[in-house]
């Protein structure tokens, strides 16, 4: 077999055309690809919180922008007017959703922009607005090279499984986890991703998926349930995944259904890796046990889009996420390099370099 000729980057989640930030609509793929257009903070916010945009990287870089959009609508304000403004941006943004760390990174991000040379708002609009460019090609370098890391822990041949999606669309560019598998098979090695379809939102199915077949790598897709099966029979040989906030003990939170992919891993002895920008470490937070878990609408799970198949008044539960031990993570990949059994003093020694 030969390697695939992949395309870089083959396509912009988040783009900026002129002061409007666009976004791919990552609810209607794989059957419709159209960008939505936001011009303040609350659009982004909205966009954030439907699902519009999702995947840590690109909800913080979504963040980031939002808050330039609102600056570039309050520049003409009087200082005070304008920085309450930005508050109100702050605050809405914050709100979207609970569990991606990198939010509130962009947002902060953002503030201290505008707290680093305090100027007229007109000013701090225009710095606002180069520092949210900057963020989207800064998340395609970090995530360039956090593959180049972990594109040497994947072995010529593997059959890698993935969980949700962490490719491009869940980043300004590259991807996380698979970034990592570009950046590997860029270098030569031959893959087979196989994307379990993530149960309710279909992120394998849709997103990882779609963004396979345009890429021209390899893909199978199983439904979340086959991952064991497929592990006993000697057909996975590491598993890879994004992440969407990383405890300082080395936790992590990830798409629900990743906790249990990490624990058949490890029972069967496959490598078990998270990849994530330094960005979305929270070394404020001791442990998983206190990263807040999203509860979303009870009708993901009753249904898909117009289609219902469970029955009126069932209770359900909906956890968007789960939280997987550190001690099941064989290495978390970032691009200040690899982290083999990631733990509290690890952590903090990756992140003093």
């Amino acid at each position: 077999m030969t390697s695939p000729k992949v395309r870089v980057d083959p396509v912009e989640t988040l783009r900026w055309v002129g002061e409007v930030l666009e976004m791919i609509d990552q609810r209607v793929l794989p059957a419709q690809f159209v960008y939505v257009q936001c011009r303040s903070a609350k659009d982004v916010a909205d966009a954030i919180r439907n699902m519009v945009v999702r995947g840590a990287p690109a909800i913080g870089c979504a963040a980031a922008c939002g808050m330039a959009l609102e600056a570039v609508r309050s520049a003409s304000l009087s200082r005070e007017d304008f920085n309450n403004a930005m508050k109100s941006a702050a605050d809405l943004l914050l709100e979207s959703r609970p569990t991606a760390v990198n939010l509130a990174w962009g947002v902060a991000r953002m503030q201290q922009v505008m707290m680093r040379r305090p100027a007229a708002p007109d000013v701090t609009a225009r710095e606002m607005l180069a520092e949210a460019h900057e963020v989207l090609a800064e998340d395609v370098r970090v995530n360039r090279t956090m593959g180049a890391h972990g594109a040497k822990l994947l072995q010529d041949g593997d059959r890698v499984l993935t969980h949700c999606n962490a490719g491009a669309l869940a980043a300004a560019g590259h991807g996380t986890a698979l970034g990592v598998v570009r950046s590997a098979i860029e270098a030569g090695k031959r893959l087979q991703i196989i994307a379990g379809e993530t149960r309710p939102f279909l992120q394998g199915a849709r997103l990882t998926a779609w963004e396979m077949v345009e890429s021209g790598i390899p893909v199978t897709l199983i439904t979340d349930g086959m991952s064991g099966h497929l592990m006993s029979r000697g057909e996975i040989d590491a598993v890879i995944v994004g992440a969407d906030r990383v405890a300082a003990n080395g936790d992590v939170a990830n798409k629900i259904g990743t906790y249990m992919v990490a624990v058949l891993a490890n029972r069967h002895s496959i490598p078990f890796y998270v990849a994530c920008p330094t960005s979305t470490l929270d070394m404020a937070l001791a442990s998983g046990d206190l990263i807040p878990i999203e509860e979303r609408h009870a009708s993901e799970v009753t249904g898909y889009g117009e289609m219902r198949w469970a029955p009126e008044g069932i209770s359900v539960r909906n956890p968007a996420f789960d939280i997987t031990p550190a001690s099941l993570v064989t290495a978390l990949i970032t691009e200040k390099g690899v982290v083999h059994a990631p733990n509290r003093e690890r952590l903090a020694e990756l992140m003093k370099r």
